[in-house]
């Protein structure tokens, strides 16, 4: 009987040449019919940051509660409306100068998924305190590949005082495993994907060189082992596999196409290609996609993604925005610089949007990788003219909680106790978190 069949192993993986590839959850992975449920997907925990604050009367919602309608900055997510809960008023304490110099970036940056005020240092002493995705990927342990991603689009600046007494360490990222080591973020596409599926370290340059002219495919190494285990499934899962593979060979041709296109294949004596695509539209859709991936295989649960690393100066011209983001950040209540400063707020969300679909769109079982992820979207900043830390635009969606809402907190309120919040729907039985007060009761109410 179907109820009562073996279960494939979890960690099967698709053999070839040298090469393993990690298999998404498929149904012939679950001891039943039953267990294929929703309730029995893993649980997964994404986050998306947007750099230099907000643009809060394009961000926040008129009225509190249900059937608001969306301002300009949130009105691309108009498609998921139903699944967003837009969340204002929640703020920092930590990031307060307590004392410190008066450099807003460099504190709040890095207390906004860890709730700890930093250290002021510009040298090798920094600290600061465990971030919450790190949490979550403790819990989780080795349950799956790889503990946790850190994408980002803007490469790392460089050791010494991006912020001013800070540390570029606590601008760089967001993600901190503890508090004296913050996780790089990785920003090249192809090292993303040689990460998730490996064989890049394996290979010197010129090997790498050599198969990058091939245009070989890692699904190559691995056509028979695919073949073989098609047979074995049911109808479903063959489509869900189908899927798969054809967005990994999607990405892979992508990355194999900025690797070429981008700059990085100059000589053969460089150690690896850059494979960061010229566009930033499709550097931010490329990377988006890389984190679907790996979520879609269990690769990973939990990754965090920075469509700017705090303090970024890029310019839109695509947008009709030439001006330096940061430096429109500080706008100075100038019409036009607020203007523009909302454009890049919009143009970010509509990356935020893509993201959303993608997740949405890609299948769980009976349900979508979405349904079961909590997706936490914000800035270290409200209005960033101020460096206002204590009013944050903060989005929270996906299937753990009840969208279609926006939520006042009360003045005052530490960001933290969302955060604790978070981790008890993704059931880490944590008692507190950062500087937090108790949970965030509104979010979790159904």
């Amino acid at each position: 009987m179907r109820g009562m069949r073996k279960a494939m192993n979890r960690r099967t993986m698709l053999r070839g040449a040298g090469t393993v590839m990690a298999l998404p959850l498929l149904e012939a992975m679950m001891p039943s019919a039953r267990a294929a449920d929703i309730a029995s997907r893993p649980k997964r925990l994404q986050i998306f940051y947007s750099p230099n604050g907000m643009m809060m009367d394009g961000f926040r919602p008129k009225i509190a509660g249900t059937g608001f309608a969306l301002p300009p900055t949130l009105e691309p997510l108009a498609p998921h409306r139903d699944g967003i809960t837009v969340v204002t008023g929640l703020g920092h304490p930590q990031a307060a100068a307590m004392g410190d110099r008066p450099a807003g970036h460099g504190r709040s940056c890095p207390a906004f998924i860890t709730g700890v005020h930093v250290r002021q240092t510009e040298g090798t002493d920094i600290r600061c305190g465990i971030s919450v995705d790190q949490v979550y990927a403790n819990h989780l342990g080795d349950a799956t590949q790889l503990s946790s991603l850190e994408l980002g689009i803007d490469q790392a600046s460089l050791l010494g005082s991006c912020d001013i007494g800070y540390s570029c360490a606590y601008t760089n990222g967001i993600s901190w495993r503890n508090p004296t080591v913050p996780l790089p973020v990785s920003a090249n596409p192809s090292d993303v994907f040689e990460r998730l599926f490996g064989d890049g370290d394996a290979l010197d340059a010129d090997s790498r060189l050599a198969q990058l002219r091939r245009q070989t495919s890692i699904l190559d190494f691995v056509m028979d082992d695919t073949a073989r285990l098609s047979g074995s499934l049911g109808m479903e899962d063959r489509h869900k596999l189908d899927e798969y593979l054809e967005a990994t060979r999607d990405i892979e041709k992508r990355v194999q196409k900025a690797m070429a296109s981008g700059g990085g294949v100059q000589s053969a004596n460089m150690e690896r290609p850059t494979g960061i695509p010229d566009s930033f539209d499709e550097h931010v859709r490329l990377m988006i996609d890389l984190q679907v991936l790996a979520m879609q295989a269990d690769i990973t649960r939990v990754s965090s993604f920075m469509i700017g690393r705090e303090l970024s100066n890029r310019t839109y011209p695509e947008i009709g925005v030439p001006d330096s983001h940061h430096m429109l950040s500080h706008h100075g209540n100038n019409p036009d610089k607020m203007a523009k400063l909302a454009r890049i707020n919009r143009h970010h969300m509509e990356y935020f949007a893509y993201y959303l679909e993608r997740m949405k769109t890609v299948r769980d079982g009976e349900a979508s990788l979405l349904d079961r992820t909590l997706v936490l979207r914000g800035s270290a900043f409200g209005d960033s003219n101020e460096h206002d830390h204590m009013d944050l635009p903060v989005v929270v969606a996906g299937g753990l909680v009840k969208g279609g809402r926006h939520i006042v907190a009360e003045k005052g309120t530490t960001m933290s106790n969302l955060l604790l919040t978070a981790l008890h729907l993704l059931d880490v039985p944590a008692t507190s978190f950062g500087d937090s007060t108790g949970p965030f009761g509104a979010l979790a109410d159904a």
